[in-house]
């Protein structure tokens, strides 16, 4: 599975206990990353991580094109709450894409924890059946 981890500012650190937590799991997938959370989580899990630019020079938009190529099956996304978004907004555009391709996407710590499980599981094998690889 190809796993896309971006996240706020103030949730980069929960973003790197998470991977630390669930590296296990990560290992046995293909991770991509905005340039300083795949770096944070990178140096801190030894996980290799596809950089791409930071969310603010592209790479949130390159995460996009990504899921709507249908080339993502898990996207995360650690959202400050606090953080105001303006007009369409980095994580409103994130989720609309893929709740077009119907890519399982978290918001929060809480629901990444739900899909980590279940992809441990084996609950999102579905997606190597509807986009083979």
């Amino acid at each position: 599975m190809n796993i896309a981890l971006l996240a706020h500012d103030r949730k980069k650190e929960l973003m790197v206990q998470f991977c630390i937590a669930y590296c296990g799991i990560l290992a046995g997938h293909s991770v991509c990353a905005t340039a300083t959370t795949g770096k944070l989580v990178s140096e801190a899990t030894g996980l290799p991580i596809k950089l791409y630019l930071s969310a603010a020079q592209g790479g949130a938009q390159q995460i996009g094109a990504q899921i709507a190529y249908n080339e993502l099956d898990l996207v995360l996304f650690f959202c400050d709450p606090a953080y105001v978004e303006t007009g369409g907004g980095t994580v409103t555009e994130i989720a609309r894409l893929c709740d077009k391709h119907s890519v399982p996407f978290a918001s929060n710590v809480a629901t990444a924890e739900v899909l980590i499980q279940g992809l441990k599981r084996g609950d999102l094998d579905w997606r190597d059946i509807i986009n083979p690889k």
